[in-house]
């Protein structure tokens, strides 16, 4: 172990949404952070998600109201600080007779409308199926649909994003490295990790646990008892070929009162989930059941035209989402919100854990961890809230003038790759790309217009290890790539770090640059 210890203001253990968020806002606070994560950034539950901004129109049924209010709220400025990787999306919502009612759907998007200041997204409308593009997938027995607005997001692009902000701000981010051991002492933490092989251990002041469904073996780890659970919930969904060829989604509801959606997706794909059952074992396990992929279809089915089977299926994917336990009954009916807890008797070194929250909310949910840490450092006015994430640097209506300026430096490239990188990178696509004039310049080509000049990219600055990192959680590239591709890629990669880690001084450099 080394005899050298580094030392920070705060350790965040977990490399997801939450801990990557809360990172970047403590490092613009003035803050040293450490964040320790024991595999990929966006390795479990904050890559398997639905890929929404949303309030969470089902959870006005529970009377969630300041937890949809919250939501919709972050739905604006999530869009005004990440453009490219967050755009608005409408949903359409067929009326089925015998489930809720139209004039409850159009209560529930009344309020939905106005309970979150809605400022740029359209508001909500009712009107008839026949003649409208939408319609034209669906059963000809639908014939009444409401429609809203709420926003998409590549979650795990979201993630690599705030990492990307909280190192440039003077975060250390480390990758593939396991705690083995946190043990209080006086005035703070001891932190023992392990990276490669090699232990090494940290201080730092105070600990926040942000390690989702593993948050309860973290704080055991350190010693706590923590009064909040996590309830693990696994939420499974499929990609199937395109089911329609518009830019809507879809929203169904399920006689048992769950909602389906059915999203475009990665240009010629419909992402369709989400499932929700109570799941114990391994979150680094949860695989898709036969019984999810059946419920999934019949949920569809009961509404398109033409029934999707088994084999339109392309790739399917699960999550373990790490629900704050209320002891509701059903695991459908568990809080998506967030608790955040501190464990602090006496003068000792403060333990911060989240339990729950969604996605939508991991900025505010940072905000209040911060807020916690209050009596423990000095902490700085909030921020996060009005600085573009890397790459954000335009309007969040300016899709299509980022583009044309693209095409215009890098004119060699095809339009979807084009359309790729800009939603991908946004501004930071022309860091990307450099000065590349021709296919030569990028380099090795691995298939679906990945190159090497990308991948380098991804290695240098958003700590790409592997094939995997790259291809399915940094873009879903896998979706167009065979295996063989992308086994060549994954020996490309492996020989390119010379079979170790590229080190943080290439990142620092690169960052620099």
């Amino acid at each position: 172990m080394s005899s050298t210890e580094s030392s920070f203001d705060i350790a965040v253990i977990g490399g997801g949404i939450n801990g990557c968020g809360i990172a970047r806002d403590a490092a613009g606070r003035g803050l040293s952070v450490v964040l320790l994560e024991q595999g990929d950034l966006a390795g479990a539950t904050s890559s398997a998600s639905t890929k929404l901004i949303h309030g969470g129109l089902r959870y006005l049924e529970h009377y969630k109201f300041r937890l949809v209010r919250e939501a919709l709220g972050e739905r604006e400025v999530l869009l005004r600080i990440a453009p490219h990787i967050i755009w608005p999306l409408r949903f359409v919502l067929p009326h089925h007779a015998g489930l809720r009612p139209g004039w409850l759907l159009r209560l529930g998007l009344f309020v939905y409308d106005r309970l979150g200041g809605r400022k740029v997204l359209p508001p909500a409308r009712t009107f008839d199926l026949a003649g409208d593009a939408s319609g034209a997938a669906l059963k000809p027995e639908l014939v009444r649909a409401s429609e809203y607005s709420d926003c998409w997001v590549d979650d795990s692009r979201l993630v690599m994003l705030n990492a990307v902000d909280a190192r440039e701000r003077g975060a250390d981010i480390r990758t593939r490295t396991r705690c083995l051991s946190a043990e209080r002492m006086t005035g703070g933490w001891r932190i023992v990790t392990e990276h490669a092989g090699r232990r090494k251990a940290v201080t730092a002041k105070t600990l926040v646990n942000a390690a989702g469904p593993w948050a309860g073996e973290v704080a055991k780890l350190a010693g706590v008892t923590p009064t909040g659970k996590v309830r693990l919930v696994k939420g499974s969904h499929i990609v199937t070929d395109a089911l329609f060829d518009h830019g809507h989604a879809y929203i169904f509801q399920n006689a048992d009162k769950r909602i389906v959606f059915a999203i475009p997706y990665e240009r010629g794909f419909t992402l369709i989930g989400t499932t929700d059952e109570d799941y114990a074992g391994d979150p680094a396990e949860a695989r898709i059941s036969d019984a999810e992929i059946d419920y999934l279809l019949a949920s569809v089915s009961e509404y398109f035209a033409r029934p999707v089977t088994r084999d339109a299926i392309r790739w399917s994917y699960s999550g373990v989402r790490p629900l704050y336990d209320d002891s509701s009954s059903k695991a459908q009916d568990a809080t998506r919100d967030y608790v955040v807890e501190v464990d602090a008797p006496g003068d000792a070194a403060p333990l911060v854990s989240v339990f729950g929250g969604k996605i939508t909310t991991y900025r505010r949910l940072a905000e209040a961890v911060l807020d916690a840490l209050e009596d423990h450092l000095t902490i700085l006015a909030p921020w996060t809230g009005d600085v573009a994430l890397p790459g954000g640097h335009f309007p969040h209506d300016g899709i299509e003038a980022l583009l044309s300026a693209l095409a215009h430096k890098h004119s060699f490239l095809p339009d979807e790759d084009l359309v790729r990188m800009a939603r991908a990178y946004g501004t930071d696509a022309f860091i990307m790309l450099g000065e590349a004039n021709g296919p030569d310049d990028m380099g090795k080509a691995f298939g679906a217009g990945l190159t090497e000049r990308e991948v380098r990219h991804l290695m240098t600055r958003e700590w790409a290890m592997t094939a995997e990192d790259v291809v399915w959680r940094r873009s879903k590239l896998g979706l167009r790539m065979t295996r063989e591709e992308i086994k060549v890629l994954d020996r490309w990669m492996f020989g390119a770090r010379g079979g170790a880690e590229l080190s943080a001084a290439q990142a620092s450099a690169h960052d620099r640059a």
